[in-house]
Order: C-alpha cells, then sequence, then structure tokens
C-alpha cells in the first residue's frame, strides 16, 4: 500500500480545497480554459525540469512511494500529477482569499470604470445669473428696461 503514498497526498490536497469551489464559489473548475492557461507553463517549464533532471541522474524516486507508473522520460505518473495537482490547490485557495477579501486584488480584475471627463474649469469667475425680470418689463433693442425699473436682468 505504501506504493500509493504520494497519489494518496494528491488526493487529499484535491479534497481538502475541493470545499471552496462549492461553499465560496471560487468557479476554478467552471473556468476551465483559465486554468488550462494557468497550468500550461507550470507543466512544461517543471515537467521539462523533472525530465533533464532524471536523465542526468540527479532527480529519483522511491520506488516504494510511487505506483511504478512511468511516462515518456522515466517520469513518474504521480510526479507529473504534482504539477497539476499543487497549481489547482493553490488557484482555489487563492480565489477563496479573493472571494472573502474584495479588496485583494491579484492584477486580472477589470479596469475600474472611467469617470466621465470633467468639464474644464473657466479661466475668470462666473458671473451670476440675474435674477428674472417680472413678466411686465420690457427691454429696447439694446436690451436696456423701458419699464422704468432700475437694475439688469
Amino acid at each position: 500500500m505504501r506504493h500509493f503514498s504520494y497519489l494518496a497526498v494528491l488526493a487529499a490536497c484535491l479534497l481538502g480545497t475541493a470545499p471552496l469551489e462549492v461553499f465560496l464559489r471560487t468557479r476554478v473548475y467552471a473556468r476551465w480554459r483559465r486554468l488550462v492557461r494557468t497550468l500550461v507553463p507550470v507543466l512544461v517549464v517543471f515537467v521539462g525540469w523533472d525530465l533533464y533532471a532524471i536523465a542526468r541522474g540527479q532527480w529519483t524516486f522511491d520506488p516504494r512511494g510511487v505506483t511504478g507508473v512511468r511516462l515518456p522520460g522515466g517520469i513518474p505518473l504521480e510526479e507529473a500529477l504534482f504539477f497539476v495537482v499543487v497549481p489547482i490547490c493553490a488557484i482555489l485557495t487563492l480565489e477563496a482569499v479573493r472571494a472573502r477579501r474584495h479588496d485583494w486584488t491579484v492584477g486580472d480584475e477589470p479596469p475600474p470604470l472611467e469617470p466621465a471627463p470633467l468639464e474644464p474649469a473657466p479661466l475668470e469667475p462666473a458671473l451670476p445669473e440675474p435674477a428674472a425680470a417680472p413678466s411686465h418689463a420690457r427691454r429696447d433693442r439694446a436690451g436696456i428696461r423701458t419699464d422704468g425699473e432700475a437694475g439688469l436682468l
């Protein structure tokens, strides 16, 4: 049974973080394209690194802790799964924190709405609008009141 220990640890990681998807609605699995785009660079870099280290004899795996299923290049199945499971658990945890702390940003949030552009401020202060003239007030062609009352309209 010891040869399933690596798989058991990976399963425990997934089971431990799975409730985050359900109860906090992190939507990590629902946004599977985004998840794949996140995992591919991790897999390429770290599986490549492992394959290099295995080929040079710098990295080995205890045969008692793995199932014995080897992928091309000699990498154990569990090791390749490690580079899928651990990032998924990390992303689930990150999204769970973001679901609870809305002020905690990581850079992929939509940009805030731009405020409407402000009107440029006038260079001189505006004069107050004159009070409305009574309806019986009359003006001549120059705009001067002709009803005998003083004042501007």
